[in-house]
């Protein structure tokens, strides 16, 4: 009788749809063997080249931390602060502007907007400040962030946790498309002692009520999961399996991230286990074969500078973004890689490297793009070339 991994595994070769049994089957296959490692590896190789080719992408960008104030208090994180705390702040206007204004000198195309889960509930200050800049709340003030960023000529991509269905109606206008990571289905996560514990934003209910919301919306949607913080393999794959089907339903979903936890000094999970690169790869691996060979599947380069190479096998299309200005604010023990050098890379895998913008070719329609927003993704799409989106800059 046939091993239900080695039928998972054909199928993926026609590129049939994998089953959940068949996802799980995969998953159930030993980690640590070389000829099983490899198998997975070619697999997602075959896949992605059979969609993308080996053009490879990454988004040019300026990371802009909108605020650092959370409500959440996750226990590996170091980007969130505290009022009053060393390090807290909120950028204003005229930063948001200088900001873009050199990215886009730089050569950047997207103004990622990323900041903490609903200051404004926590923190009453926050408020007045909010006040002093014309908005009401956290997500009006990413409105008005994205509108500077449009006008010094940069696509905004807004990550900013948790948004009720109004806030990401009203921001869809001056978005070229936003993003919440999922992380993890499981609701062990936010049990005692666990990361999630003291994060109320990180139940995975709210989240993918979020990403389904922005289905419903039509938005073109980023998501991922983070793996290493104490799930396990089958919570990896139930994650994975939880996008897919929210994608299936509703067409949204642009780009899935496999990221993995980094340890970080001054943390409570400081000195926690890192996932190795084959747990990492292995992963991948798995995900692209879940997520089937027409999703972009990313994994940040700077997360795992020794294993580039063996990303591309796992059949990764995307870097995710790069900045020539800003640092990862959330990771920033963990510097981007230079450009020339990801090329070189990806040429040593045969494969290509190139820029995109914020969204994807596939969803640069009237369906996805407001009215607003579409001649002004065209301006930039003007200059595409190759089969993943890649551009001319």
């Amino acid at each position: 009788m046939p091993n239900p991994a080695d039928i998972a595994l054909a199928k993926c070769a026609t590129d049939r749809r994998l089953s959940d049994d068949d996802a799980y089957a995969l998953a159930s296959l030993p980690a640590g063997v070389p000829s099983v490692h490899d198998s997975l590896l070619e697999a997602a190789t075959g896949l992605r080249d059979r969609h993308h080719g080996r053009d490879l992408t990454y988004s040019p960008k300026v990371f802009l931390p909108v605020t650092n104030l959370c409500r959440d208090r996750c226990t590996y994180c170091t980007f969130r602060r505290d009022p009053g705390d060393v390090g807290e702040w909120t950028m204003s206007p005229d930063e948001i502007a200088q900001w873009s204004r050199k990215g886009r000198e730089l050569g950047c195309i997207e103004a990622l907007m990323c900041l903490g889960d609903k200051p404004e509930v926590a923190f009453r200050g926050f408020t007045e400040l909010l006040s002093s800049y014309g908005a009401a709340s956290t997500a009006e003030y990413v409105y008005k962030a994205c509108v500077i960023a449009l006008d010094e000529g940069l696509l905004p991509h807004t990550n900013a946790g948790l948004l009720s269905k109004d806030e990401m109606a009203m921001l869809r206008p001056v978005n070229a498309s936003m993003g919440l990571m999922l992380e993890n289905i499981s609701p062990r996560l936010r049990d005692r002692d666990m990361p999630h514990q003291w994060a109320p934003d990180k139940d995975p209910g709210p989240r993918l009520q979020m990403i389904a919301e922005a289905g419903e919306l039509e938005i073109p949607f980023t998501t991922g999961i983070l793996v290493g913080i104490g799930e396990n393999e089958a919570e990896r794959i139930g994650s994975l399996l939880a996008i897919r089907n929210l994608h299936e339903k509703y067409g949204h979903i642009q780009e899935v991230i496999v990221q993995n936890f980094r340890a970080k000094t001054d943390t409570k999970m400081d000195g926690a286990p890192e996932l190795s690169d084959d747990d990492m790869v292995r992963t991948v691996a798995l995900a692209r074969l879940i997520l089937g060979g027409e999703m972009n599947l990313q994994a940040p380069p700077n997360l795992s500078p020794a294993a580039h190479r063996h990303l591309i096998r796992a059949g990764i299309n995307d870097w995710g973004g790069i900045s020539p200005l800003t640092m990862d604010y959330v990771n920033p023990e963990a510097p981007w890689p230079h450009i020339d050098e990801l090329r070189a890379t990806c040429e040593a895998e045969s494969a290509t490297l190139g820029p995109r913008l914020p969204i994807y070719e596939p969803w640069t329609n009237e369906r996805f793009l407001d009215a607003r927003m579409a001649p002004v993704v065209a301006g930039f799409s003007s200059g595409r070339a190759g089969r993943n989106g890649a551009i001319a800059v």
